[in-house]
């Protein structure tokens, strides 16, 4: 048996759907694919959901998976037992956060980034200085390819994609990032 492990960065968010989960969706799938072979397995149950209804799912459409803290002979009972237990567990988080939230806005504490112009204006600052660097590097080829005949930005475009030259994402020109990087170096 060689048990299918999924590093889901996800997994602290037990709650949501597979489908918002793509590593515990694409585990599930290939589960399902190898059967018995291939279980997924998981540490415990609730790092693969804390609902009852799709943990009842995985067993009535008989996707293998495994749960080391129960063991390999855990029965449906037992998991229905401990997936009901996970979901409790998720409410009460939940109730107790909202609780802890409310108590402390009350209290006048600033809740979330107290500094968050700060860190936008700094995000925004270093993302457009990233693009003055790189229509510095590539203005000298737009210079070159107006100066050989390209007139219109389609052309430009073209000529730059004909140079094998990257768009700052490592796309293909076209006429709106020609446009853009003009209009910045203006």
């Amino acid at each position: 048996m060689t048990p299918l492990f999924s590093s889901d960065a996800q997994a602290r968010e037990p709650a949501l759907p597979a489908e918002t989960r793509p590593q515990l969706a694409a585990a599930l799938a290939q589960a399902r694919r190898n059967g018995k072979t291939c279980p997924v397995a998981v540490s415990k149950l609730d790092r693969l959901s804390r609902d009852v209804h799709f943990i009842s799912g995985l067993m009535t459409h008989r996707v293998p998976f495994l749960v080391a803290e129960l063991g390999a002979d855990a029965d449906p009972f037992m998991l229905h037992l401990f997936a009901a237990l996970a979901e409790k567990e998720r409410a009460v988080i939940s109730q107790r956060t909202k609780v802890a939230l409310s108590a402390a806005k009350a209290r006048g504490q600033v809740l979330g980034n107290p500094r968050l112009s700060e860190a936008c204006a700094a995000v925004n600052a270093s993302r457009v200085a990233g693009a003055e660097a790189h229509a510095a590097i590539v203005m000298p080829a737009i210079r070159e390819a107006q100066a050989t005949g390209a007139k219109s930005l389609r052309q430009i475009a073209a000529a730059m994609n004909d140079r094998g030259m990257a768009t700052a994402r490592g796309g293909k020109w076209d006429a709106t990032t020609v446009r853009n990087i003009l209009r910045r170096a203006a």
